[in-house]
């Protein structure tokens, strides 16, 4: 049911999650009545987003992302019949700002770097809402922010920040400040953040019910906590708030001079020397903490030469080139792993079309990798992986030698290899295995290769 002011349905666990105070209302009025006007945006902004073509493509979005359902077990593919019993009480309650959204269902996932990040699901048809508000103010608000911010921006990625970033370690910029916001989107000061909001914003209903959207609770594993700062990470409108926030920092680098890039809360500053670069970190540092409430990370955060850090996942070396870091080629290795154990019992052909999948993936993002040499590595590591598998699956000696000698190798070699004795990993890289399941072989039998494909789309670009 759509929410009204009292939250019948809500445990008690759930009303103290969106619970509010007569302060936190007092402190919206105030604010509220300090928005200044501004002849660039209407006052009526909620009747935007309530128009019924606006509430459709935030439908079809909602629906085109699927997403887990919030804590009323509502999914995606019942919102259709939920917004046709309750669309006029919805939109009536957008118009006159009674809407409330309900708390969040927080859930961890592992970061591959280790650790875990924080995620807030809303229900289905909160997210709804913040999608239809999210596509009315973001093309006011995006124009205006800096051209050195590439996240979560349509038309805008994180190869152009990479690319950008190449351009100014060509030019001589090889030392990079590498700035990391400690839990960034956990630590965004909801006043701080409103008050950037109403400058722009004119529509008192629409700064309220996002106020609500930024102190909706959490709740989790049946446990309800109210939010008093952040940015829960998981609803459309989270990117956006993000980066309205986060252009105040863009801006005064702008100020200063500064040849930066920005994707989300990873920002990389490139100067000349590592004594300007260690001058830079302290004074954004202490702008960051001292105008927005933010803390710099000083375990990542650091002062150094391009090619000893990473960006985005590439490494940038002192020529300019963009290499694969250590920490991305582990992960790519663990993925491969993951498909190619050896215990999963499933044919040879899926296991090539589900690596064939994650391969593609990973090429597309990192085509623009210019050091061969490591793709011609990564590419036989994979094919020994496979190696590894087939083996595995062959079992016992004859079965082994049969199917080698069928492949093309000598019936001494195929017997001498099958009764060695070795793992399947030694086994593997022994010169029958290379010859009965050769380059040739693989490629017969559909394995993407990282260089040709890496290769093949630098091409097209």
């Amino acid at each position: 049911m759509i929410r009204d002011e009292k939250l019948d349905d809500v445990s008690a666990d759930k009303r103290r999650c969106a619970g509010r105070t007569r302060a936190d209302d007092a402190k919206e009025q105030q604010e509220l009545k300090a928005a200044p006007a501004n002849n660039n945006l209407t006052g009526e902004l909620m009747e935007q987003i309530c128009q019924r073509s606006n509430l459709n493509q935030a439908y079809k979005r909602v629906k085109a992302n699927k997403g887990a359902s919030g804590i009323d077990g509502l999914n995606v593919e019942d919102l259709k019949a939920h917004i046709g019993e309750h669309k006029d009480a919805m939109i009536q309650s957008l118009l006159d700002g009674s809407y409330r959204p309900q708390p969040v269902r927080q859930v961890t996932i592992p970061k591959p770097a280790g650790g875990v990040r924080q995620l807030g699901i809303p229900t289905v048809v909160d997210r709804l809402i913040q999608q239809a508000i999210l596509q009315v103010l973001q093309p006011m608000f995006d124009p205006s922010f800096s051209k050195f911010s590439y996240g979560f921006r349509p038309g805008r990625s994180a190869h152009q920040a990479i690319k950008q970033a190449q351009k100014y370690v060509q030019a001589g910029r090889k030392i990079v400040v590498d700035i990391d916001l400690e839990k960034f989107f956990d630590r965004v000061n909801h006043d701080i953040m409103m008050a950037r909001l109403a400058k722009r914003i004119e529509d008192k209903r629409l700064l309220t019910i996002i106020r609500r959207f930024l102190k909706a609770g959490i709740l989790q594993d049946g446990v309800g906590m109210v939010r008093e700062q952040g940015v829960m990470q998981g609803g459309p409108l989270s990117p956006l708030l993000s980066n309205i926030l986060l252009d105040e920092l863009d801006k005064e680098l702008e100020r200063r001079g500064h040849h930066f890039c920005r994707y989300a809360d990873d920002c990389n500053i490139y100067v000349k020397s590592l004594k300007a670069g260690t001058r830079v970190l302290a004074s954004i540092a202490g702008w960051l903490e001292k105008r927005l409430k933010l803390q710099v990370n000083e375990a990542k955060s650091g002062v150094a030469k391009v090619d000893l850090r990473q960006f985005l996942g590439y490494r940038l070396c002192s020529t300019g080139q963009l290499d694969l870091p250590k920490k991305s080629e582990t992960r790519l290795k663990a993925v491969v792993r993951q498909v190619t154990k050896r215990n999963r019992g499933v044919s040879f052909a899926v296991v090539i079309q589900e690596l064939n999948g994650k391969l593609r993936g990973w090429s597309q993002y990192f085509k623009w990798l210019e050091k061969p040499r490591k793709l011609a590595n990564l590419d036989s590591w994979i094919r020994r992986k496979l190696r590894c598998y087939r083996l595995k699956q062959w079992k016992n000696c004859g079965t082994i030698a049969t199917n080698l000698i069928q492949l093309g190798v000598k019936p001494s070699s195929a017997r001498q290899t099958s009764s060695s004795g070795k793992g399947w990993w030694r086994l593997s890289r022994t010169p029958a295995l290379h010859t009965g399941l050769s380059n040739q072989w693989f490629n017969e039998q559909g394995l993407l290769n990282l260089h040709n494909q890496i290769t093949r789309l630098q091409s097209l670009t």
